[in-house]
């Protein structure tokens, strides 16, 4: 097992998947202490990397394409104070993180885990129920539907329609865009037979989120929709779009398995390898059944 303890977080790896921690240092990003901690299976890395500085250095995950919901919805666009794949480490404990990528990487190798996209979500996204208020709205989401409520501030094409409420089987997609200085970002949501290309200011599927407001959190909403869409590289969903790549006709119904107990799975069947219970080809011939369900 190797470990790495910082201000910023805690990173453990057990030979099969990583725990990441969040720390409890001011300078960890509002978007990290909501999401809590998180399981990653070796089987979402693509990579791992440490980067050295004067006085820190930065530890850094490449996940798969297609492995995490939240990264799908934030398109590459969270800052680092808020990516939770990444961990400021102090200048004394470089040989660590040194040991901790070898670990990782060796591990990679050994499992040969391919570097390419998946085209099913490995990690779960963010827990439900959620709710969040930013910019003109609150927007909460409970599973299976989403239901936006406007502020006092919202503009009247909004506020004269009242909250809405958005089932999961009539959402085609959802889009974050962070705010960017001063500029207004939003979350939008796709909605079947509203199609709607009005600014986010008067659209009542989607919350504007204001410039001088650096609030993050609406991703998580995203990320959390997104996990319970269909996976944009899924045959199915490819399947059912259109020639120009539009979205599917309906989604597909939610994962049958629990991500949460599949993870579990994985760590016990490591136990008992790592026990001698299981011998390596037993070990092998479960871990692969219980990575084709996740």
């Amino acid at each position: 097992m190797a470990e790495i303890i910082q201000k910023d977080g805690t990173w453990v790896f057990d030979g099969d998947a990583l725990r990441l921690t969040p720390g409890r240092d001011k300078n960890v990003g509002l978007l990290r202490r909501e999401l809590g901690e998180l399981l990653v299976p070796l089987t979402a890395l693509a990579g791992i990397s440490f980067e050295q500085g004067r006085k820190s250095g930065r530890l850094r995950l490449r996940l798969r394409d297609g492995a995490d919901p939240l990264l799908h919805a934030a398109g590459g666009r969270l800052t680092e104070p808020h990516d939770p794949y990444q961990l400021v480490v102090e200048s004394d404990r470089y040989g660590v993180a040194e040991y901790f990528v070898d670990e990782v990487r060796n591990a990679l190798l050994l499992d040969q885990v391919p570097p390419g996209p998946l085209d099913a979500y490995v990690l779960p996204g963010p827990a439900v129920p959620l709710s969040v208020s930013a910019g003109d709205g609150v927007a909460s989401f409970d599973g299976e539907r989403v239901r936006l409520e406007w502020k006092w501030q919202a503009e009247d094409a909004k506020s004269a329609a009242g909250p809405r409420t958005l089932p999961l089987a009539d959402i085609l997609a959802v889009e974050w865009q962070p705010t960017v200085g001063l500029e207004n970002g939003h979350l939008r949501f796709t909605v079947r037979g509203a199609p709607s290309k009005v600014p986010p200011k008067y659209d009542p599927n989607a919350v504007e989120l204001w410039g001088f407001k650096k609030d993050p959190l609406m991703a998580l909403v995203a990320a959390a929709v997104q996990a319970r869409l269909p996976h944009p590289s899924a045959p199915a969903a490819l399947e059912k779009a259109g020639p120009a790549g539009a979205a599917a006709p309906a989604p597909a119904p939610a994962a049958e398995h629990d991500h949460d107990a599949l993870l579990r799975r994985l760590r016990e069947l490591g136990e008992l390898h790592r026990s001698g219970v299981l011998t390596d080809e037993e070990f092998n011939l479960a871990k692969q059944a219980v990575l084709k369900r996740l």
